[in-house]
């Protein structure tokens, strides 16, 4: 939800991947929260604790950006401490 930096804009606008499905952002983003229709994913893909792609992978940041009005480095700022990171080093 919007606490973690999932803009409230992109309610209702906005799509994510679960597995290689894409799914529509229904409603609106609540603070903790938001919702997915996954009418169209397998049920075993469509479990509670599956891995939803919301930005990466096939949603490109500046994509998302877009749909919510705004730009990549906002939507970076954005990112509670809530959201766990991960560093990657490319020269490995």
């Amino acid at each position: 939800g919007y606490a973690d930096g999932f803009i409230r804009s992109l309610g209702g606008r906005a799509s994510a991947y679960v597995g290689s499905f894409c799914v529509p952002v229904i409603g609106r983003v609540s603070m903790d929260a938001i919702t997915l229709d996954v009418s169209t994913v397998p049920e075993d893909l469509a479990q509670p604790g599956a891995i939803v792609d919301l930005i990466g992978g096939r949603r490109a940041l500046d994509d998302v950006a877009g749909e919510a009005g705004t730009i990549g480095y906002e939507m970076l700022t954005r990112i509670s401490d809530r959201i766990p990171r991960i560093y990657l080093d490319r020269a490995e």
